[in-house]
C-alpha cells in the first residue's frame, strides 16, 4: 500500500480513544454535495479494522447516509456489540458539527466481522464472458465530479445514455473498475468499489433525476489472501436495478476478479425525484 495514495489519505483515521477516531474529507472524492458514498462506507469500515478487538474480517457493511457530510473534519465511533466464537457485531455513527457547533450524527452503520473457516464453497453466479479490461477503452468522468477521477473505468455495456430522452428499457452495466492510480485491493478499496456505479434509475429511464444512495449493505466473499492474489488488477461490476417505484429504486452489484472469483456482492436503496 502507498501511504501517499489519494485513497488512502482519504480513508486515514486518528485514534483518540479505541472506538473513536478523527478523520477529514478528501476533495479528491468529492460528490455532488458531499463525499462520494463509497468513500464513507470505507472509512468505516477502516475504524473497525483500526479496532485493537477486532476479530477475523468483513463479513458485511450496512451503511445508511442520513445526511451528507460538509467539507472539514469528522469524528467516527466504532462500538463493539458483541463477540461470539467466530463472528463480532459492531455499530457506527460519524458526527460532524453543524453551524451551531453540536455535533449531529451523518452516518449510520452496522457490520459483522469473522473468522472464516475452510468448508464446502460453490459459486451460483459466475462471471458472464466479457471482453478483457485490456481490449476495452477508458472512459473519462461523463460528468462533474471530482471522485471519478479516483477510479478508472472500462465499460462493457450500459454507460450512461448518449440521449436523455426516456427511451431507456433496461438498467444492467457491467464495466472492469480499479483505483487510479492503481492500488493493491484490500477490504476498505472493495467496499467503495461497490459502490462507483451511477444511479440504475438514469439507464433504465433515459432521464437524468436527482438521485442519491439511502442505505447500503456490502457482503464480502473474499478472503485477505483472494484480495492480496487480486493485487492491482480489474474487477468486473455488475449493477442491476430490480424495482423502481414511488422514488425509490434498489440496485444489485456483483464484483469478480479477473480470475473470475466473486469477491464482494451490494445491495443499496436508492432515493430518486420524478
Amino acid at each position: 500500500m502507498t501511504a501517499s495514495h489519494p485513497f488512502d489519505q482519504a480513508t486515514q483515521l486518528h485514534a483518540e480513544t479505541p472506538g473513536q477516531y478523527q478523520g477529514h474529507t478528501h476533495p479528491g472524492y468529492w460528490n455532488m454535495v458531499g463525499p462520494f458514498g463509497g468513500i464513507t462506507a470505507a472509512t468505516l469500515l477502516q475504524a473497525i479494522l483500526q479496532h485493537p478487538d477486532l476479530l477475523g474480517d468483513p463479513l458485511s457493511l450496512t451503511v445508511n447516509y442520513a445526511g451528507a457530510l460538509v467539507a472539514g473534519p469528522f469524528t467516527v465511533q466504532a462500538t463493539l456489540v458483541r463477540t461470539n466464537r467466530s463472528t463480532q457485531h459492531w455499530t457506527l455513527s460519524i458526527l460532524q458539527a453543524d453551524a451551531e457547533g453540536a455535533q449531529v450524527v451523518t452516518t449510520t452503520a452496522t457490520a459483522v466481522t469473522a473468522v472464516r473457516r475452510e468448508t464446502w464453497s460453490a459459486g451460483d453466479v459466475p462471471m458472464p464472458g466479457v471482453p478483457q479490461p485490456e481490449d476495452l477503452p477508458a472512459i473519462p468522468p461523463s460528468f462533474g465530479s471530482e471522485w471519478l477521477s479516483r477510479y478508472e473505468m472500462r465499460p462493457v455495456t450500459g454507460t450512461l445514455p448518449r440521449a436523455w430522452d426516456g427511451s431507456g428499457d433496461h438498467s444492467l452495466t457491467q464495466l472492469w473498475m480499479r483505483d487510479a492510480p492503481p492500488r493493491p485491493l484490500d477490504f476498505c478499496a472493495l467496499a467503495a468499489l461497490a459502490d462507483v456505479f451511477f444511479p440504475r434509475v438514469w439507464l433504465r429511464r433515459a432521464h437524468r433525476v436527482p438521485a442519491g444512495t439511502v442505505s447500503i449493505t456490502v457482503y464480502f466473499h473474499a478472503s485477505a489472501a483472494q484480495l492480496q492474489e487480486t493485487g492491482m488488477g480489474y474487477l468486473l461490476g455488475q449493477a442491476r436495478g430490480q424495482e423502481f417505484r414511488n422514488g425509490f429504486f434498489d440496485q444489485a452489484v456483483q464484483l469478480w476478479n479477473e480470475a473470475g472469483t466473486m469477491l464482494a456482492t451490494s445491495h443499496q436503496i436508492v432515493y430518486y425525484k420524478e
